[in-house]
């Protein structure tokens, strides 16, 4: 089964959750005044995920390790939830690389 993207409303505001195949949210989108400028990061996500690089690989100041995705200019696109260690955060990027590229959109918006 192939992931998701999950688009939404979030008050007056529009995000989306790339979702694995199982169910599992694997980012997390910042917050879009527009659904246009949304589904623009959907498109982002679809090109930059297969490139190592577009990841950053961080700590929480509970030494919790979590990543981000970045576009080519440096700006942020979305981010993962915080994991239980290094093996597990690599194993989230991993799946973004394979679901980005080719997940279809559910929008709820």
């Amino acid at each position: 089964m192939s992931g998701t993207y999950d688009l939404k409303r979030s008050g007056d505001q529009f995000m989306f959750n790339l979702k694995a195949g199982n169910g599992e949210i694997i980012l997390t989108s910042e917050r879009y005044t527009t659904k246009a400028a949304a589904e623009n990061g959907i498109e982002s996500v679809r090109k930059n995920s297969p490139n190592n690089d577009r990841y950053k690989r961080l700590a929480n100041k509970n030494g919790d390790p979590y990543f981000t995705l970045t576009a080519s200019n440096g700006q942020e696109i979305g981010r993962s939830e915080t994991y239980s260690g290094t093996a597990a955060m690599n194993n989230g990027i991993e799946s973004v690389k394979k679901n980005g590229p080719d997940a279809k959109v559910k929008d709820n918006t």
